[in-house]
């Protein structure tokens, strides 16, 4: 097939971009994960109709087309589009803008994840976010339910990010973004505009960590409440590969801590439904509170707790704050003391039959108990309780020194070397032996606490700047005193040298004199005489 062919299932409809890809964008398409899939899996209806509105990530097409009776997609990239139609022969592809989508038949259900910024074309100028929903809700049947996604101009991302994915002057912003008054500012603004659309809010989710990839999906009923530490810790990860204004783990703590969830949430995800006509069945759905991903697991958020998808058990989600914030909090303050008594209990807790794979970022801690959030399998063959303290106190130690956070220690110790101190102020010293079986065990978890490269943050480098010239600072206070007792010791040197040339001058003189030359004249028969007396007497 020629370059410019298009399959069959692909139709051109107007507004059409031949040259442009919005896969290999700047931005990129949000890598929506086992969150979103699992809340799409429940709204696509087995037997109806589903519209795929701009682009998504192909797990998430080839699922939807997987499940639902009849799909489609719009796209404005007529290679994206070629794509995609080779890929799904059965699907029926529509490349051009959203405004000229006419359809003979609305549909049951429309995704649109990515949000509204990349249905226009460079063809025609952007129409406004109001108008692309007017649009986009015109293509769903009464009774139908339309998911859509909508980034956050003041998301906890854009404090995060130095160099943000949709920066000014990129090859996608012929239409800058920022200057459409119908775009929505908030939580509120959106609930507007969808009622102006004529669509009915049914539930809207927070996602978390950033707009790149979330993992989890908090609902606005969910977030009312104060959520437990052991939940809201994990949704702040560092991602490796961007560039940081500051510690996204900290920052997104306080916005948890001061009930600002939904408000500078990295994105929001709508999901709206259009008035049923009276005779228009309507396919009942339970959307969950929440949907959180830990690593390979994936946990539903219930009124009660968490249970495990697919059918685990709910558990309730454990008090208490997190291990790791306690400990940053006290080396802060340099707090030896608490950060004692902790690791003491800590040891303590694991030799009574605590979790192996436990670490300080998913261990709760009451002021009685510890509790483990969401930790990944234990390892085949029990490790002893040492080494998993080592392990423990190695992965803070590395985390404690890759954030910068202030310690009580002496600022040359390495994560090894300060892993070891940590054992010993629990009472269990550690060898280098325990230190590489600690990090074989962290490499089994399959969680490696050492990060790979990774741009710093610029707060991070602050604090090493501020760092280095408090060092500098001491270090020449200190050549400064070295030089003054230098000075002292060369002069002490000079005076000494002085009295030592004065000294040998008199010996010189002394030696010059009649009488020392006599005497010596005369000691010496005195010697030989001595001499032969010995021998004469042996």
């Amino acid at each position: 097939m020629s370059v410019n062919e298009a399959p069959a299932n692909v139709r051109l409809i107007g507004g059409e971009m031949l040259l442009w890809s919005d896969m290999s964008g700047i931005g990129g398409v949000t890598e929506w994960r086992g969150a979103a899939l699992e809340l799409i899996r429940r709204l696509v209806p087995v037997d109806g109709r589903v519209l795929l509105v701009g682009p998504h990530p192909q797990p998430l097409v080839d699922d939807v087309v997987a499940r639902a009776g009849e799909a489609a997609a719009l796209l404005r990239s007529f290679p994206d589009a070629r794509d995609l139609g080779e890929r799904h022969p059965g699907l029926e592809v529509f490349c051009g803008r959203l405004e000229v989508l006419d359809v003979d038949e609305p549909y049951d259900l429309v995704l649109a994840l990515d949000g509204l910024l990349r249905t226009h074309s460079a063809e025609a100028p952007a129409s406004a976010w109001s108008e692309s929903l007017a649009a986009l809700a015109e293509l769903t049947r009464p009774g139908g339910r339309m998911v859509l996604g909508v980034r956050n101009d003041l998301g906890i991302d854009r404090f995060i990010e130095a160099r943000p994915a949709d920066r000014e002057c990129g090859d996608d912003q012929w239409a800058p973004h920022g200057f459409d008054p119908s775009y929505p500012g908030g939580p509120a603004a959106l609930d507007l505009g969808l009622e102006s659309a004529g669509l009915s809010l049914q539930r809207c989710y927070a996602a978390y960590p950033d707009r790149q990839a979330p993992r989890s999906l908090l609902s606005r009923e969910s977030l009312a409440f104060e959520l437990p530490e052991a939940l809201t810790f994990p949704l702040s990860a560092r991602e490796s590969d961007r560039m940081l204004v500051a510690d996204p783990l900290s920052l997104t703590r306080l916005v948890f801590r001061h009930g600002l969830g939904e408000e500078l949430a990295p994105l929001w995800l709508a999901v709206a439904t259009r008035p049923p006509l009276t005779s228009d069945p309507v396919h009942p759905v339970e959307l969950p509170l929440g949907l959180i991903e830990e690593g390979q697991a994936l946990y539903e958020l219930t009124a009660g707790g968490t249970r495990r998808l697919p059918g685990g058990e709910e558990q309730p989600v454990p008090a208490g704050r997190v291990v790791e914030e306690i400990l940053v909090e006290a080396c802060a303050r340099e707090d030896v003391k608490t950060v004692r008594e902790l690791l003491s209990e800590l040891a303590c807790w694991l030799e009574a039959g605590g979790d192996a794979s436990a670490a300080t970022d998913s261990l709760v801690y009451d002021g009685e108990r510890f509790a483990a959030v969401n930790p990944p399998a234990a390892p085949a063959t029990p490790p002893e309780p040492r080494v998993v303290l080592c392990r423990i106190l190695w992965r803070f130690a590395v985390r404690l020194l890759a954030a910068g956070h202030h310690h009580p220690w002496p600022w040359p110790l390495e994560a090894d070397q300060l892993a070891l101190t940590l054992c010993g102020m629990a009472e269990r010293p550690c060898d280098q032996g325990d230190l590489d079986l600690a990090r074989k065990l962290d490499a089994e978890l399959g969680q490696p606490a050492e990060l790979g490269e990774h741009a710093p943050t610029y707060r991070d480098l602050l604090g090493a700047r501020d760092r280095l010239a408090d060092q500098l600072t001491s270090a020449l206070a200190r050549i400064a005193r070295l030089e003054t007792k230098l000075s002292y010791r060369e002069r002490e040197l000079v005076r000494a040298k002085a009295k030592l040339r004065r000294t040998q001058r008199k010996a010189t003189a002394y030696r010059r004199t009649l009488g020392y030359r006599l005497s010596r004249r005369l000691a010496r028969p005195r010697k030989v005489a001595r001499r032969v007396i010995r021998l004469l007497s042996g």
